[in-house]
């Protein structure tokens, strides 16, 4: 671990040759936000950078670039990133992958843990369920087309309790609102007052793909590339796996 924090390190000196530290203001959604602030802030001791991000979910993030607020670099799933710039949020060409999460579920510490070990185990236990927690980034969407997938979509309607834009789904099953929740397994393995069950089941399994891109508006946009070659470069791998997440 200490080797590759070196490597790292040693790539962004490079990367950020003899420029002057730059203040990067990021928007990011947060799905990588564990592994995102561990790298940021090898990246800010490397390079004498200050990095500045805000963190919510994919709406609130949407919203803030339609608002026009300037920002250097964004961090958002692939296909959201593809839509800024098609909006002209983001440049054109700029887009590098960083990493990819599954879905996962939880339930309240120290509750028994469902099976969820096949499709079938799933069904039974979301039938079984008396409430169930999603959210509305990517993986809500996905979950809503899961349940589809199972044929259950409309036994479970009632018991559904989405998460607004910002709200991690752990905060719902850690308060009891929910019994059992779905997100991004990044976003579950380290929220308090909750114990992550597992991933979905292979055949239901979706890895979604969370990019970063440049702003048009950026005013650091040379030192926004440094750290998206940063947190993307192989040696920042065990960093990202540490959190739930696969590097891309």
């Amino acid at each position: 671990m200490k080797t590759a924090s070196i490597i790292v390190a040693a790539s962004a000196l490079l990367l950020s040759g003899m420029a002057g530290a730059a203040e990067i203001k990021v928007a990011s959604t947060q799905a990588t936000q564990e592994a995102y602030q561990e790298l940021v802030t090898q990246f800010e001791k490397a390079t004498g950078h200050k990095v500045t991000t805000f963190f919510s979910g994919t709406i609130n993030v949407a919203k803030r670039l339609a608002d026009g607020e300037p920002y250097d670099l964004i961090i958002m799933s692939g296909p959201a990133v593809d839509e800024q710039i098609k909006l002209g949020k983001a440049v054109a060409g700029s887009r590098v992958d960083f990493a990819k999460s599954g879905t996962g579920l939880a339930v309240r510490k120290g509750a028994a843990k469902p099976d969820i070990s096949s499709a079938d185990a799933l069904k039974k236990t979301l039938l079984a369920a008396k409430s169930i927690g999603y959210s509305t980034g990517p993986s809500g969407v996905y979950m809503l087309s899961v349940f589809e997938k199972l044929g259950i979509a409309g036994e479970v309607k009632s018991k559904l309790k989405q998460t607004p834009s910002g709200v991690f789904v752990g905060t719902l099953i850690a308060t009891g609102e929910t019994e059992v929740g779905f997100q991004q397994i990044s976003e579950l393995v380290h929220f308090p007052g909750i114990d992550y069950v597992g991933p979905l089941p292979g055949e239901l399994q979706r890895m979604t793909m969370f990019s970063a891109a440049i702003h048009t508006g950026a005013k650091q946009a040379d030192a926004a590339k440094a750290l998206a070659k940063f947190i993307t470069a192989p040696a920042a791998a065990p960093v990202i796996r540490k959190h739930g997440l696969e590097p891309a």
